[in-house]
């Protein structure tokens, strides 16, 4: 038994737990937001590390903190079905319904596309996602060692390949700093922070936590103080990690824009600086890393997604679920990377505020006595504003009005919840929740031992 890690340690765990965050969304949105950023760069970015990196972070901290053995046994702190419902939904959402689909269109954005003519893109696509994903699948119903250790390879030669192509960005920028885009003029630190939620590590977290905590128990540690002590640290390395490329790619994109104009999604971005600064043979070195490790994902998040909903439902085997999840993928990612960032948006608006609400209830649970009550209320509350909020997003992003019935209600939320307009109108009310149903619950837990 051991209290504590060794420096070393914590690195290895780190770098492991950035390698499983580390994906096709950690690349395409700060490029993304460079671009349309321009020279509002700081105050984008600055918001976009509090989504993107802070909330992983408070993810990881959050499993560490609950003792929780997975996310649906967090999650059914609220309710059973709850536990159910929530797990699956985020399993889904980084999974088949918008993070695995992403992975092939990332990869065919950034490696293959800049080799395809723009009349041919979407049969090149079709093409590439039926070998990407069938590759994905056999490796799935096969899982081997290959692909760990691909994976441990591919995580060091991107990292360097990445660092190598921003300190060329830093010494020798393709350009300066643009005008922002209109949607980025005023507010650009909302904007970069509700971009951060579509790298979806926040709701990943809260899957990565448990890998974390075992690799940790592995070691030899078992006491539930030194064992969070090591997830603050190891959950540290990864998320600077994180900053420092997400910086880096952001300050890219923001240089670009003179050079190549601005691209509909981040993808084109780095092919194209790839290609600017190492000519074709880096523009071929990158499309084969970032193919690599796209797979690699994929075959990851398939592959977690099979055996969470084969363990919720037995009857069905795992070789199913891995080829439906295959096809689900292979489906979507035809629909192109730009409608698949369009489509999720409205669905990270409603999944976001319960998956901060069940972090903040996590480490505010022992001053309630973690009464259900308290996580029934604030979880409640956090439905019914993010339901709307998904909702009037989804609408937004397809340019058609709102549905009648949601116009009270939006109208009603937008003149009493403070921060409504930045999209953060569940927070004070959640918070609010807490408190008010907190009080409640002691003052009822200290009545009953009186009469007792």
């Amino acid at each position: 038994m051991k209290n504590s890690l060794s420096f070393s340690s914590y690195s290895v765990i780190g770098v492991m737990l950035f390698a499983l965050f580390f994906g096709a969304g950690n690349l395409i949105f700060p490029a993304q937001l460079g671009q349309n950023a321009g020279t509002n760069f700081w105050p984008a970015v600055t918001g976009f590390l509090i989504t993107g990196v802070g909330l992983p972070l408070l993810g990881i901290l959050a499993m560490g903190f609950s003792g929780s053995s997975n996310l649906q046994d967090l999650a059914s702190r609220v309710h059973p079905i709850y536990g159910v419902f929530f797990t699956s939904l985020l399993y889904l959402t980084i999974g088949p319904f918008f993070a695995t689909p992403r992975t092939g269109t990332v990869a065919f954005d950034i490696g293959i596309s800049p080799f395809v003519g723009e009349a041919s893109t979407q049969l090149g696509l079709l093409i590439f996602t039926i070998v990407f994903f069938g590759i994905t699948l056999w490796l799935s119903l096969n899982p081997a060692k290959i692909v760990d250790r691909v994976g441990k390879i591919l995580s060091p030669g991107i990292i360097v390949l990445l660092f190598v192509l921003l300190m060329m960005a830093l010494i020798n920028p393709i350009g300066s700093f643009e005008a922002p885009q209109a949607a980025y003029e005023d507010g650009a630190f909302i904007k970069g922070f509700l971009e951060g939620y579509n790298t979806m590590d926040a709701l990943a977290s809260l899957v990565f936590g448990i890998i974390v905590i075992n690799a940790i128990r592995a070691l030899g540690v078992t006491s539930k103080k030194e064992i969070l002590s090591a997830t603050v640290k190891t959950g540290i390395v990864a998320v600077a990690l994180l900053a420092l490329i997400y910086v880096g790619i952001t300050y890219l994109g923001a240089t670009s824009t003179a050079e190549f104009g601005v691209f509909d999604t981040g993808g084109p971005v780095l092919s194209q600086a790839s290609s600017y600064y190492f000519g074709t043979y880096g523009s071929i070195l990158l499309a084969v890393l970032i193919t690599l490790a796209c797979m690699t994902t994929s075959i990851g998040l398939i592959t977690a997604c099979g055996e969470y909903f084969h363990a919720l439902l037995p009857k069905i085997s795992y070789k199913t679920f891995v080829v439906l999840f295959s096809l689900l993928s292979f489906v979507i990612a035809n629909f192109g990377l730009a409608n698949i960032i369009t489509f999720s948006i409205p669905v990270l608006m409603f999944l976001y505020p319960l998956a901060v609400t069940l972090m903040i209830l996590t480490f505010t649970s022992p001053f309630f006595n973690h009464s259900r009550l308290v996580y029934i209320t604030a979880t409640v509350v956090a439905f019914f504003i993010s339901i709307i909020d998904g909702l009037k997003t989804l609408c937004d992003s397809l340019g058609i009005p709102y549905y009648q019935w949601m116009e009270p209600i939006i109208s009603f939320y937008d003149r009493v919840l403070p921060f409504y307009a930045q999209g953060l109108g569940w927070l004070i009310p959640v918070i609010i929740a807490i408190v008010v149903t907190g009080f409640i619950s002691r003052l009822q837990q200290t009545e009953s031992i009186y009469v007792k």
